[in-house]
């Protein structure tokens, strides 16, 4: 699926990934590729990113925490939107 996560700032990643674990209001969720479609408010927590090549960008690579599987972004808050095989994350 493509994602993308966008800030108030500029555009934090875009790109094909695996899956994406989000902290929705009421607990986390994740999402994977045919995923029904969705809009959900977002908390406080972490977007975990999950793919066998993700680039990211230099200029936001200090925002992301990379693990064996892929790469996290905190937010404090946001929304979603996913929709055939798009995910759009407006993180704050």
């Amino acid at each position: 699926m493509y994602l993308e996560i966008v800030s108030p700032e500029n555009t934090l990643f875009s790109g094909e990934v695996t899956s994406v674990a989000v902290p929705g209001v009421n607990g986390e969720f994740e999402m994977l590729t045919n995923h029904a479609p969705i809009v959900s408010i977002l908390t406080k927590g972490n977007v975990k990113v999950m793919g066998s090549n993700i680039q990211l960008e230099k200029e936001v690579e200090t925002k992301f925490t990379k693990s064996d599987k892929g790469v996290w972004l905190a937010i404090n808050s946001g929304t979603l939107e996913m929709k055939d095989n798009k995910l759009i994350i407006l993180a704050d």
